[in-house]
């Protein structure tokens, strides 16, 4: 049976987005087309062009989604807590769409949100006193921990492992790699699992942060 068509006058950007981040969701972002997505939306694909220009500018407007759902940094604040919590947020935003780890920093035109977050982490460096070459060098290195801690989350959930010591090792020829065995062993039976490293690395990056003030 043919999907129905939407009724006239019903489309609105927020609808295009909000449906297109489903669908990136569901089927990845390899899946989310133009063509795909009116399908999805019960219009002619031509519909969609009254709201975004192409599909580059509907990409733009997804990474903005994902960028509204992360914690905004407050000045004034203690600048670790605070960005602690961005991170936290970034992690969990990341985790509810996936995809968005190859776009986040590949979009030429950001949106309104993305650059208020941008913003929002500049200002709570510069008011705690980084000089501006520490404040480069703190974002780049709190993104790339926090990004690279996700996509490792990403991989493993893509893979059917999860995150639990002894999925990781089922299956594994570890005669030859005593130590990875034993780690395997001692992890299981401490319930440990990869995520629960976020926190211990989180502290790690934010402390050796705090040293540039100090060089």
């Amino acid at each position: 049976m043919a999907k129905s068509r939407a009724p006239r006058n019903t489309l609105s950007l927020e609808r295009v987005i909000t449906e297109g981040a489903a669908l990136a969701d569901e089927k990845g972002i390899e899946s989310l087309t133009i063509r795909a997505l009116a399908e999805r939306l019960g219009v002619q694909p031509m519909a969609l062009y009254h709201h975004v220009a192409n599909k580059d500018a509907l990409l733009d407007a997804l990474v903005d989604v994902v960028n509204a759902e992360v914690y905004s940094p407050v000045v004034g604040r203690p600048w670790r807590d605070e960005l602690a919590e961005r991170s936290r947020s970034m992690r969990s935003a990341l985790r509810s769409h996936p995809w968005a780890l190859s776009l986040m920093e590949t979009r030429a035109h950001p949106g309104p949100r993305t650059v208020a977050g941008h913003e929002a982490v500049l200002a709570v460096l510069a008011t705690a006193g980084f000089a501006p070459r520490q404040i480069g060098d703190a974002y780049a290195v709190l993104d790339a921990f926090v990004y690279g801690f996700a996509l490792q989350e990403s991989m493993l959930a893509n893979v059917g492992l999860g995150t639990a010591t002894e999925e990781l090792a089922a299956g594994m020829d570890l005669t030859a790699a005593p130590h990875l065995a034993d780690f395997a062993s001692r992890a299981s039976a401490d319930d440990y699992a990869f995520g629960d490293s976020f926190e211990v690395g989180l502290d790690i990056v934010l402390e050796g942060i705090q040293r540039l003030t100090k060089c």
